[in-house]
């Protein structure tokens, strides 16, 4: 609202607001990162693939969360991956790390499982020994990583079953090699396996499906 001023102005002065009081700064608190016991249990997966000619080992290490209590339970801490192939050490290194640093982090890493597994070769993928294609190298360590989680009960799925191979060389019997390997996403697992058979979809990673 606008005043008008009918006198002379001999002076002038700046009037502040009343000083408001310092409001604190708000920190996010950051989890401590897991510390890492002098013994780890652990497990080595073995990855032969018909684009080396040595195979690749992976060995993931756990360590115990509240360890005695009721809830009890194992988690990801490290993962180590080694080849007498020199020609994928760099990148195979920088993986290393970067996996284990997110291990490291805590809270959920299922989401590296979808990540790797959507990395495509652009020299073109593979077919792993039972008929799976796998799109990369890279692809084949995150569903390394998603059988660990699945083992220690940090992922829903389940393991490898006959009835699920059975299911699988069904699949490309029926649709052929490539249709069965470009499959749909999975809503229970995230995979892209997803076929139709019997007029039901199934999925060929965690075996879903919807007829049971």
């Amino acid at each position: 609202m606008a005043t008008k001023i009918e006198k002379k102005i001999v002076g002038y002065e700046v009037v502040k607001n009343e000083e408001q009081p310092p409001q604190e700064e708000k920190v996010t608190a950051i989890a401590p990162l897991l510390e890492r016991d002098d013994i780890l249990e652990g497990m080595t997966y073995k990855i032969k693939t018909p684009v080396s000619d040595h195979a690749m080992y992976i060995t993931i290490n756990d360590v115990i969360i509240n360890k005695g209590q009721p809830d009890e339970h194992r988690r990801p801490f490290e993962i180590f991956i080694n080849s007498k192939n020199m020609e994928h050490f760099m990148w195979i290194v920088a993986l290393t790390r970067v996996i284990s640093a997110i291990f490291r982090k805590g809270g959920d890493i299922n989401f590296l499982v979808e990540e790797l597994k959507a990395v495509f070769d652009p020299r073109g993928g593979y077919y792993k020994k039972g008929g799976k294609y796998m799109p990369s190298i890279v692809a084949e360590i995150g569903e390394v990583i998603q059988q660990h989680l699945v083992s220690i009960g940090m992922m829903e799925g389940q393991l490898s079953t006959p009835e699920l191979e059975a299911k699988r060389r069904e699949a490309r019997k029926r649709l052929g090699e490539e249709a069965a390997a470009k499959g749909a996403q999975c809503g229970k697992c995230g995979a892209m396996a997803v076929v139709r058979l019997d007029n039901c979809n199934t999925c060929l990673e965690c075996g879903d499906s919807k007829c049971g």
